[in-house]
């Protein structure tokens, strides 16, 4: 249990500068259960807690864990060189909380990307020992043919790694796409794999981490959601 005032509520869950949020409240701006409030430092119990704001209505979280099914062209960086970034696809409360992608998608990658303010969550889903699965639909230039798909699951050489990659799994979903399953998440991976084996990515989706599909999510291109607890369960490691 954990109480707080209300302006710092506020700022914690990124709607601005503690003097903004204090602001905010002064104007009658926030209520909680439909009673307006104007004094930032009246204290509330953050466990369940529900409060309005800006007409919408939210609900404090300790941290948040998003999923997103990135659109092609949008960068996974905070500062970006070309393309806009992905958190410009979220409501702007994410950026004061320091929301940040875990891991990368090219900006031309579309498909399962999670987002989180939690430290130890970022850390823990991005480390290579945990060995998590991700699922990819590649389409290729030319056709898929049991070659190419024999030779990703032996393993292909990339010039800068000292070892073969390997697919933990894949197979052709038709004649020009493939689904790869990694674990290592190696810079342009999939894109690599497929150029040392002879062919050409044209299109790259991820759609799925772990046990976590992005069809499950039913989440359209551009769109997010939060992540309850046992949707994150799904993204620990499994047995394939």
């Amino acid at each position: 249990m954990s109480k707080q005032t209300l302006d710092r509520i506020l700022q914690s869950q990124g709607f601005g500068t503690r003097k903004g949020c204090q602001q905010l409240i002064t104007r009658g701006e926030v209520s909680i259960d439909g009673d307006t409030v104007t004094n930032f430092r009246t204290s509330f119990e953050t466990t369940g807690l529900t409060f309005t704001l800006f007409d919408e209505t939210w609900i404090y979280r300790d941290h948040v864990y998003i999923a997103l099914n990135k659109p092609s062209d949008f960068e996974c960086s905070r500062k970006t060189s070309h393309h806009p970034g992905v958190l410009t696809l979220l409501p702007e409360q994410f950026t004061w909380r320091d929301v940040q992608p875990v891991g990368r998608l090219d900006h031309d990658t579309t498909g399962l990307l999670l987002m989180s303010d939690d430290g130890t969550f970022i850390h823990a889903q991005s480390s290579p020992k945990r060995h998590v699965p991700k699922i990819y639909i590649a389409t290729t230039h030319d056709p898929v043919t049991p070659d190419l798909v024999a030779l990703l699951l032996s393993g292909v050489k990339l010039h800068d790694e000292p070892a073969p990659l390997a697919a933990v799994s894949c197979h052709a979903l038709d004649a020009h796409r493939l689904e790869i399953v990694l674990e290592q998440g190696k810079y342009h991976q999939v894109k690599r794999m497929l150029a040392a084996a002879g062919n050409h990515c044209s299109a790259l989706q991820r759609s799925a981490i772990g046990r976590l599909t992005l069809e499950s999510l039913g989440l359209k291109e551009g769109e997010w959601c939060y992540l309850d607890e046992a949707q994150r369960a799904l993204l620990a490691p499994v047995a394939l």
